[in-house]
């Protein structure tokens, strides 16, 4: 039962009973409600600070998930990177080297500078939008599968259209070393024998003794040959082998020649025995590589037979600064 209001008249000097209007009804019903929905939202505010929903619970996994697959994408975009960029060098190398051809333009390098593109553009972009990240991955993946496919297509070309490369080039060592230890001198500055001062050593020498087998390094035609020479200067008894596209072998300070100019030898052929004749102090044999008319490095090109801890031996060996035998 509502309770009955009073009110004291003045004029009359009596409590008289206080009439409600409809109004009045309202503005307390609605007075009530404003309270109520007040009191009803600071309760929800307190629930959701402290207390997780189940829906809030799968909103927090599933962000949680999503922020785990981000990392995982950059580790791999990464990843990615680093192996466009060996994948790069590899190539370079087997142009370069094998092919004497210049790097494929349209290649892994293109693909490299594609990649940092994408990748700084979802870095820019954020992670939040995954939508975004999927489609610059996907770009990214087809970059990578149109690179190789590319690069192993011109490669495979390569390899069909200079065959003859491949068997010409001068791949081996020019006498029998599988102990490593006939290497004597490397390329570059060396003491002379001789008269004792520094000075460029345009080959590699290889200590052997006299009549072991001098090997051709590579197909091709014998240019020159050079013996009886009874000279104690020079290249002495040598042998000049032309393998095509600008490399020219050189055989130094032999004994005895095995074979005449013009003749065809393939790789390992034996073409002369090994001696001391010439500008030298001890049996071996002196080798060079002749590219375009310029003497090159031929540890470099002794790839054949080889594994990579004997090519680092090989390597630290001609690497020492000491006399040469010519």
């Amino acid at each position: 039962m509502a309770r009955i209001k009073y009110t004291y008249d003045t004029q009359t000097c009596r409590y008289e009973r206080v009439k409600r209007t409809w109004m009045d009804v309202f503005l307390n019903f609605a007075g009530y409600l404003a309270t109520a929905a007040v009191v009803a939202t600071f309760v929800v505010l307190i629930r959701n600070a402290y207390y997780e929903t189940p829906q809030t619970r799968s909103l927090t996994r599933e962000n949680e998930s999503l922020r785990e697959h981000h990392e995982n994408l950059r580790a791999e975009l990464f990843e990615v990177s680093s192996v466009i960029d060996a994948l790069n060098q590899r190539n370079n190398n087997i142009y370069r080297k094998i092919y004497e051809a210049e790097p494929l333009q349209n290649g892994a390098s293109t693909t490299r500078s594609n990649f940092s593109k994408h990748y700084k553009t979802i870095l820019q972009n954020g992670w939040d939008n995954e939508d975004y990240v999927e489609d610059a991955v996907d770009k990214i993946e087809k970059i990578r599968k149109a690179s190789s496919k590319r690069s192993m297509e011109e490669v495979i070309r390569l390899a069909r259209d200079n065959s003859e490369i491949l068997t010409s080039l001068p791949a081996i060592q020019p006498v029998e070393n599988k102990d490593l230890k006939k290497l004597a001198s490397g390329f570059g500055m060396r003491i002379n024998p001789f008269h004792k001062a520094r000075v460029m050593h345009f080959g590699i020498d290889f200590a052997t003794h006299r009549g072991d087998n001098v090997l051709a390094t590579g197909d091709g035609r014998v240019k020159l040959v050079k013996s009886n020479s009874k000279l104690e200067t020079g290249y002495g008894n040598y042998i000049e082998i032309d393998h095509g596209n600008g490399y020219v072998t050189r055989y130094a300070h032999l004994g005895e020649i095995e074979v005449g100019q013009g003749d065809r030898v393939k790789r390992g052929d034996t073409i002369a025995k090994a001696g001391n004749s010439g500008g030298s102090i001890a049996p071996h044999v002196h080798y060079e590589i002749i590219k375009d008319g310029n003497q090159i490095d031929p540890l470099n090109f002794m790839i054949q037979g080889l594994d990579d801890h004997m090519f680092r031996t090989l390597r630290q060996v001609a690497g020492r600064e000491n006399q040469s035998l010519d």
